[in-house]
C-alpha cells in the first residue's frame, strides 16, 4: 500500500478531533435571578426552536449559529439574551491530526462549536402589576 493510501486510511479512521473529544451536544445553564419559573424560548437556524422554564439546564445540538433567547412572565418586561456560539480551541489542532476530513467532520456536525455554558437573563419587573388570578 502506498504512502498516500495509508495517511487516507488512517485520516478516515480518526474522524473529526472534536467530534470524538467534545461530542456534538453541550449543556447550558439558563436562569431569570430572582424570577424563577419563566418561560424561554431559545431559537436558531442551528437548534429550531426550544422552550425551557428557569431555571434549566438544556442539552443544545452544537452549531455555528448563536442562539436567542427570549424570557417571558406575568408581570414583567420580557428578558433578552443570546448564548453565543464559538469555535473550539482543538480545531487548528485537527487541521494537522485530522485533515481536511476531520475538519469537515467537525464542521458538519457542529462539533467545532461550542456554547457559553451559562446565561443569566435580566427581567425587569413592570410597576402596580397584577398578577392574573390563579397564576403564581
Amino acid at each position: 500500500m502506498s504512502r498516500v493510501a495509508i495517511c487516507l486510511a488512517i485520516m478516515l479512521g480518526v474522524g473529526g478531533c472534536a467530534t470524538i473529544t467534545r461530542g456534538t451536544t453541550q449543556l447550558v445553564a439558563i436562569d431569570t435571578p430572582g424570577v424563577p419559573g419563566a418561560t424561554c424560548t431559545l431559537a436558531s437556524e442551528g437548534i429550531g426552536t426550544q422552550t425551557v422554564v428557569t431555571p434549566a439546564s438544556i442539552k443544545l445540538e452544537k452549531s455555528r449559529h448563536n442562539i436567542k433567547v427570549v424570557c417571558k412572565k406575568d408581570c414583567y418586561n420580557d428578558g433578552i439574551g443570546v448564548i453565543n456560539s464559538s469555535m473550539e480551541g482543538m480545531t487548528a489542532g485537527n487541521i494537522i491530526l485530522g485533515g481536511v476530513i476531520g475538519l469537515g467532520v467537525d464542521a458538519a456536525t457542529g462539533a467545532m462549536n461550542r456554547y457559553t455554558p451559562q446565561l443569566q437573563v435580566t427581567m425587569v419587573p413592570i410597576p402596580n402589576c397584577r398578577r392574573p388570578r390563579g397564576r403564581v
